[in-house]
């Protein structure tokens, strides 16, 4: 099983396409893993040399004592990357993994060649409805949330016509640790990059869901007005738009990468 030992922590990744190609990082939202990307695998890997990985606190890498910070899950992305010997990359991350993806262009800009922040924003939520939602799981575990999640992450449409694909993601959320959902929930609740996303001069791709209760598609616009090099995508989904706008998604951040 491809683990890496990073101090304390143990990351679960995978990695796919030809050794030789350029490297593209993949990070999963909160409360799923490296699946949620199991749409574009395939096409990302027939140009780029792919890593995706569970973020800490999912999957199968492991929980570590919470809180945790956006901070702290982009140094993961770096100490994950320097193991496997990648000094530059291009970076897609959905929701949290675009929080992360925003740190890292800001921090490590010398590093990111192309960035792509799909469903994100560089503030998502309330304190209050953060902690809300942290009560709620330290209670009642996962299922507490599941479903409500779900109601937010696709349209009533996709969730009637696309069982298997909303079954596959209800899993992902069930399976997640308590632990550590709990920690990238206080990761995502205490960080706030509206100002610092002002400085990224790395090209950049922004995807909106255009039915996206949780992140909007005026929190897109408000990022390309942000970044001096960013473009914006508009895809007919809500949350989880390389899913249920799979194939749009796909093609868009292909051509947005090898331009």
């Amino acid at each position: 099983m491809p683990f890496l030992s990073l101090g304390t922590l143990r990351v679960y990744y995978e990695i796919t396409g030809a050794a030789s190609a350029p490297t593209l990082v993949l990070s999963n939202s909160l409360g799923t893993n490296l699946g949620m990307w199991e749409p574009q695998v395939a096409e990302f890997s027939r140009a780029f040399r792919l890593v995706t990985y569970d973020t800490r606190g999912h999957g199968q890498s492991a929980v570590t004592p919470g809180p945790y910070s956006v901070a702290q899950l982009a140094n993961d992305v770096l100490a994950m990357l320097d193991a496997l010997s990648v000094s530059s990359f291009s970076f897609c991350g959905l929701s949290l993994g675009g929080m992360i993806g925003m740190h890292l262009a800001m921090h490590v800009p010398d590093r990111v060649n192309k960035l792509v922040l799909c469903n994100t924003a560089p503030k998502i939520g309330t304190q209050e409805a953060w902690n809300a939602r942290i009560a709620a799981v330290k209670e009642g575990g996962m299922g507490a949330v599941t479903d409500a999640v779900l109601e937010r992450w696709y349209t009533a449409q996709f969730r009637q016509s696309s069982r298997p694909a909303v079954a596959k993601t209800k899993e992902m959320l069930l399976n997640t640790p308590v632990e550590g959902y709990i920690g990238c929930c206080a990761a995502v609740r205490d960080m706030d990059q509206r100002e610092g996303i002002q400085q990224i001069r790395i090209p950049t791709l922004v995807i909106a869901g255009k039915h996206d209760p949780v992140t909007t598609v005026a929190d897109a616009r408000f990022m390309v007005g942000s970044i001096q090099q960013a473009e914006l995508l508009e895809l007919p989904a809500a949350h989880l738009s390389n899913i249920e706008a799979a194939e749009e998604f796909t093609q868009a951040v292909m051509r947005f990468l090898r331009n």
